[in-house]
């Protein structure tokens, strides 16, 4: 073999430059702190060999504070195009090594140019943000970078998949990248999010609070609801992302892919028939009822943190990717309140947006009672989670599995709202209340002049159970299509699936809805 010319050692001396990014005495320091360099994601993110970088040799143009003399290729963020599970994707992985991954102006240049090839072929951009914000020294030219991104995410939203993983700092104006995106995954203990850090916080409103308390992973999985997934370490959310992008479609024109399909978890379908209790005030998981119906293994669970009175997640059922939305009686009974709304509305949305049928299981009381959640906008917040319900077009499910009152029962994907397929169990009770509360309104009168109200309550509350607290009624009004047993359920939404598989739906034409934000 000859010896390479000078201008091919040339391009082999730049191109390691490049790759080891703020050098080896940095990238020590990122693994000290836990956390893998952006290269190493990406090869644990990618398909083995399929990465191709775009813009290795960039550099910022900035002259001022010194900058002039600290020139690293790659300027702070590795871009380009892989492959996972055999499928395109676009990607860029921030280097905190390079400017502690510092947006510059050439930066943000490198982002929007992969979104822009994204957006044009029709194929998921996946971000990985390590990021201590805009950079200082380039000013305005930073901010405006960042507002450049934040116009291609809106202009991507409902067109491609856009996901986010936060595996390090993430504030200020960066923040908002990752909040127009469609799903968040933060690492414990080594990333954060928030707007202002705890040095302005405490200057401001004088609270004492740390970083991981502000805006830590736990922080806003389970309070703000910012972060869908948390997971362990980097290694977790790298694995978590790729198998997320299994169910998912390249884009809006496009079906979610289709696997071999897996009869549900034997001991799971087994005890659907006897799941319920007699008792309607007694709970039960609902994660055992969507994993006796849907194949097994199959379902991915979102925002498991948040808001945990409603279940939302991917599934498989007969190998084909469906989105689940089901009431959990095992928290506040699975009443709807705000979190609730915002979460159910948020997933269904996304659902429609991208193709995947949705499955409902039902078991609703009603709205969340209380001062905290009427001046909180229960009101606004709960038609969000009735409109997108309203306004999705794929095909819609809806299984009753006990209690379906009130506003609530319109709410949750109703005939009258027009999903495609709704049935029931025996245990369903459809009305406008429960038991006890629509007998003391109506016989009111009757209970104070017993002798004995107590015993009168008790024998209106049987009577009133046998008349109205089953779903035979509603099926008599074709409002629900059939009353089915528990152990059928799989295989009558199965046959829901192909039914509606070419199902087509026109909105009426509009510029854009107007959401009751």
């Amino acid at each position: 073999m000859t010896d390479m010319n000078e201008k091919q050692k040339e391009l082999l001396r730049r191109r390691e430059e490049s790759r080891m990014g703020g050098g080896p005495e940095r990238i020590t320091k990122q693994h000290e702190k836990g956390k893998l360099t952006a290269r190493e994601r990406i090869e644990l993110l990618a398909d083995k060999k399929s990465f191709v970088e775009i813009d290795a040799f960039v550099t910022h143009r900035s002259y001022d504070f010194g900058l002039e003399k600290q020139q690293i290729p790659g300027d702070g963020v590795i871009t380009g195009s892989a492959r996972i599970h055999g499928r395109p994707v676009y990607l860029y992985s921030q280097d905190f090594t390079v400017f502690g991954g510092s947006l510059s102006e050439t930066h943000a240049e490198k982002i929007c140019k992969i979104m822009d090839l994204a957006l044009k072929n029709g194929v998921p951009v996946i971000g990985l943000n390590d990021s201590g914000g805009a950079r200082i020294q380039e000013g305005v030219s930073s901010l405006g970078g960042y507002a450049e991104v934040f116009w291609r995410n809106s202009m991507a939203s409902g067109v491609i998949p856009q996901i986010s993983a936060v595996m390090g700092p993430c504030a200020g104006g960066a923040v908002y990248s990752p909040a127009l995106t469609d799903f968040i995954y933060m690492v414990n203990n080594t990333s954060y999010m928030f707007v202002t850090g705890p040095n302005v916080v405490k200057t401001v409103t004088h609270e004492e609070v740390t970083s991981e308390e502000l805006g830590g992973a736990h922080t806003h999985a389970t309070r703000s609801g910012v972060a869908h997934f948390t997971v362990e370490n980097d290694v977790v959310c790298l694995s978590r992302i790729r198998s997320l992008m299994a169910y998912l479609p390249q884009n809006c024109e496009e079906k979610p892919p289709l696997e071999a399909s897996r009869e549900p978890d034997r001991e799971k379908a087994g005890k659907l028939d006897t799941i319920v209790p007699g008792n309607a005030n007694k709970p039960y998981d609902i994660r055992d009822v969507i994993e006796g119906v849907v194949d097994d293994t199959s379902f991915y669970e979102v925002h498991e943190l948040y808001a945990g009175n409603i279940v939302v997640g991917f599934a498989r059922l007969d190998g084909k990717v469906v989105g689940v939305v089901a009431n959990q009686p095992l928290s506040l009974a699975g009443v709807l309140d705000i979190d609730a709304s915002l979460k159910g509305a948020r997933f269904v949305r996304f659902c429609d947006a991208f193709n995947i049928p949705l499955i409902v299981f039902e078991d609703v009381p009603g709205f969340l009672p209380g001062t905290d959640q009427e001046w909180g906008g229960i009101i606004k917040h709960g038609a969000k989670l009735l409109y997108a319900f309203c306004e999705a077009t794929v095909p819609k499910m809806t299984v009753i599995i006990r209690k379906a009152y009130g506003g609530a029962y319109d709410v949750m994907n109703s005939k009258h709202i027009r999903a495609d397929y709704n049935i029931a169990w025996p245990t369903a009770e459809i009305a406008v209340m429960g038991t006890k509360g629509a007998v003391e309104i109506i016989f009111r009168k009757e209970i104070m002049a017993a002798q004995d109200p107590d015993g009168k309550q008790l024998e209106l509350e049987e009577k009133f159970n046998r008349e109205f607290a089953h779903p035979y009624r509603a099926a008599a009004r074709g409002f629900i299509d059939d009353v089915i047993l528990p152990s059928e359920t799989r295989s009558r939404l199965i046959h829901a699936m192909e039914m509606t598989e070419h199902k087509a739906e026109q909105i009426p034409r509009k510029k854009h809805d107007n959401l009751p934000l």
